[in-house]
């Protein structure tokens, strides 16, 4: 055992011994047993998501004044950049790649005694770092990518990683729950919600009952999210948009702005899908590098046309239209932005889809108030619609969704027009395809995991972590 995992061990050992033991109860000492690393995680999680963020948005005005500043070395910097993040998810972490929600999903299932050691092909430190060094250098040549499901995977590892080391005799929290709390904590870090994480645990990573890991999830999201606020302050992640309830002929609006985003989160996914089909074809390397090279020409392209709104995460563009809207917002633009994220995705890189997801809503429902001569004043709670049901389209979780744009822009009064939009998106994206994005690219990456070879999986003893 390397001296750092001594000194680590012993440190643990003697706080158990001189610290947790005189002063509690054998049921109290349990629970802060178990609890401990879980807080330890929960705060890397916090310092590893602002630096995240922080390295993003940097990377992102970094594409921003190149192209602005130069716009044809679109045609180079962007495929160079496709290039250089697929190479290294390819040589340094295939598991890297993506959006990293459906890994962490897979990592769930796979997480039983016996086939948990095939989880670190999908979640080990290694595959993290690859992990934000592919989104970064993505994001530099005009990648249309986000970092939160990204932050998520990352914050799993983190977690996974923490869960081994703990010492031997002390009371284990499965490795199940490691993973769940891990992705509830990165989220929460990612978006500033807390609620958000919990949902989402909830609604997507796993079909467990909640009372199993509660209080794990509960303290994770807390402390991350405390530890984030620690370096960002209490902000919100879209600011204090202002809205103006909608009635008589604006409630019937709000209806056909859920359809319409919910359908096309859902063809979107479905697009995604079929190119990662498609692109199987491409068995040699240089076919697989022909493909990656050309979707970053195409961007490239669409870049020089578009500008810096073409490229990116997205979020500017959301400030841009809930708080600075002027109605000027060009048709091509949801097009563009669609194609885009779709060519980035598909590249083989590093890089999700929830801010672009939210971004692309924004964009269709300001067409649609466009078409249907809305004020500019009373757009904004219909933007915040399309956020959450182009954004439920793809992912197939309407709660999470409304719970996020609630917590990001602090707007309750429209609590019940998320909700409802949510719940309408999942309903007409069910009839494209009834199983979400995430849960196609989860099956695909347990077969991945499986296929790999490994070490020999160790046996269960009576030592083996509980679920509890």
């Amino acid at each position: 055992m390397p001296d750092s995992l001594s000194r680590y061990t012993r440190l643990l050992a003697w706080l158990d011994r001189h610290v947790i033991q005189p002063l509690y109860t054998d049921r109290v000492r349990r629970l802060i047993l178990q609890s401990f690393p879980f807080w330890v995680a929960s705060i890397l999680t916090g310092v590893v998501a602002v630096g995240y963020e922080k390295v993003f948005g940097w990377a992102e005005q970094v594409s921003f004044s190149w192209l602005t500043r130069a716009p044809w070395l679109a045609f180079a910097l962007t495929p160079l950049a496709f290039g250089a993040s697929w190479l290294l998810v390819r040589q340094g972490a295939p598991a890297a790649r993506g959006s990293g929600i459906p890994q962490v999903m897979a990592g769930i299932q796979l997480s039983s005694p016996s086939q948990h050691h095939r989880t670190a092909y999908l979640l080990s430190l290694r595959v993290a770092l690859v992990k934000v060094l592919s989104s970064v250098v993505l994001l530099l040549g005009g990648g249309v990518i986000g970092r939160e499901g990204p932050t998520i995977q990352v914050s799993a590892a983190i977690f996974r990683a923490i869960n081994k080391l703990q010492p031997a005799g002390w009371p284990h929290l499965s490795r199940q729950i490691a993973l769940v709390t891990g992705g509830a904590a990165g989220l929460a870090a990612a978006f500033n919600t807390p609620l958000g994480g919990i949902v989402f645990v909830v609604e997507e990573l796993t079909q467990m009952h909640m009372a199993r890991f509660r209080m794990a999830v509960f303290t994770a999201v807390i402390i991350a999210g405390l530890t984030a606020q620690t370096f960002l302050g209490p902000y919100l992640y879209l600011g204090f948009p202002k809205i103006i309830p909608v009635v008589g002929w604006g409630q019937l609006l709000v209806v056909v702005v859920a359809l319409v985003c919910g359908l096309a989160g859902a063809v979107f996914a479905k697009t995604l899908l079929w190119l990662g089909r498609y692109r199987q074809r491409f068995t040699t390397l240089a076919a697989q590098a022909g493909w990656v090279l050309g979707c970053g020409l195409l961007l490239g392209g669409l870049a020089y046309w578009v500008g810096i709104e073409g490229v990116g995460t997205g979020k500017p563009i959301i400030n841009r239209l809930l708080f600075q809207n002027n109605g000027a917002t060009p048709w091509y633009l949801f097009p563009v932005r669609f194609a885009g994220m779709a060519l980035s995705y598909s590249s083989g890189g590093a890089g999700g889809v929830f801010a672009t997801s939210l971004s692309a809503g924004a964009i269709l429902g300001d067409g649609i108030c466009q078409v249907f001569d809305v004020a500019v004043a009373d757009r904004n709670l219909l933007i915040l619609v399309s956020m959450v049901s182009f954004l439920t389209g793809v992912v197939r979780s309407p709660f999470t969704a409304a719970i996020l744009v609630l917590e990001m822009t602090d707007r309750h009064s429209a609590i019940f027009q998320l909700l409802i939009s949510g719940l309408l998106a999942q309903g007409v994206a069910s009839l494209i395809d009834p199983h979400s994005l995430y849960e196609h690219l989860k099956a695909g990456f347990i077969r991945e995991a499986t296929s790999v070879e490994h070490p020999v999986a160790p046996k269960t003893s009576a030592a083996e972590p509980t679920a509890s």
